[in-house]
């Protein structure tokens, strides 16, 4: 983790009256996520992602109001905080919870795609692409012979995106609906965390997710997924759009890796290994990944 990350969360933190003595770092991903204090967590974004964050933070506040279970604002002030080009978003911390399971997903799922779509929030419309070209060009971790495979893939790829065949109505979408993004209080309310992909797009978006996680990796059972068929009440493995959208989340995934090798060396044979199997040197799905990324 940088020191100038830490400068700039605690700098934000100063802005908005927080105290900044028992700071802790909890993740370093996408975003760098910070344990303010007992009550308060600060997402710091990349730099120049402004606009995105001040995306969550409208999408948090239209939520709120609609009386959808999802991660709070903290009441500090006017939000994003922005210091230099990095932006600072600080949340409500959740109390007492677990991961979701996969039969969370769907339930919380139906209720976000039944919203009606909120036109004075100006969501966009989903990037099922976006930043991929600049993780791979940016990567320090693969050879130039991987780098152009995958640029060449995503090319392909926007392609294809480009003629999507005709699927449910569009909808909100969160972008990132796993389990890891579903949260569960002691009282088995359901919240969804991570609010930065949320825009107008396919609900199969949001539906792909799981459905890879058995039919790409292995990671939960064929009597989950239909689980979660039955709870949303659509199956995207039977729509003719599923293996686009598949490619494309397996490709998010594994340039996601790619990412984290790049600060992190113990990471870097994974991340080849994901990118190979994409390119179809590791045989037929389902691929044993590592579960957790």
């Amino acid at each position: 983790m940088s020191i100038a990350t830490y400068e700039e969360v605690s700098t934000a933190c100063k802005q908005v009256g927080l105290a900044t003595g028992t700071m802790e770092l909890i993740r370093h991903g996408e975003n760098a996520v910070w344990r303010v204090d007992s009550s308060t967590i600060a997402k710091v974004g990349r730099p120049g992602t402004a606009a995105a964050s001040a995306r969550q933070v409208a999408v948090a506040q239209w939520l709120s109001e609609a009386g959808f279970p999802a991660v709070a604002l903290s009441d500090v002030g006017p939000q994003p905080v922005v210091v230099g080009d990095v932006p600072v978003v600080f949340w409500r911390q959740l109390p007492p919870h677990r991961m979701g399971e996969v039969i969370d997903v769907p339930r919380i799922l139906r209720q976000l795609h039944a919203l009606p779509i909120p036109a004075a929030l100006g969501l966009p419309r989903l990037d099922p692409l976006v930043r991929l070209e600049q993780r791979i060009s940016e990567s320090t971790c693969i050879d130039q012979v991987r780098q152009d495979w995958l640029l060449r893939h995503v090319e392909d790829l926007r392609l294809s995106w480009s003629r999507l065949p005709v699927g449910l109505p569009h909808c909100v979408v969160h972008g990132d609906a796993w389990v890891g993004n579903v949260a569960i209080t002691p009282d088995g309310q359901a919240v969804l965390l991570d609010l930065e992909r949320c825009s107008v797009g396919p609900p199969e978006w949001d539906l792909v997710s799981s459905a890879i996680r058995l039919r790409s990796f292995g990671w939960i059972t064929e009597n989950q997924y239909q689980q979660f068929v039955e709870v949303y009440g659509s199956d995207v493995t039977c729509w003719a759009g599923f293996h686009l959208m598949r490619n494309t989340r397996e490709l998010r995934m594994a340039t996601y890796l790619v990412q984290l090798a790049d600060r992190d060396p113990t990471m870097v044979r994974d991340a080849l290994y994901r990118v190979d199997c994409l390119r179809g040197e590791h045989g037929e799905r389902p691929w044993p990944w590592t579960p957790s990324l």
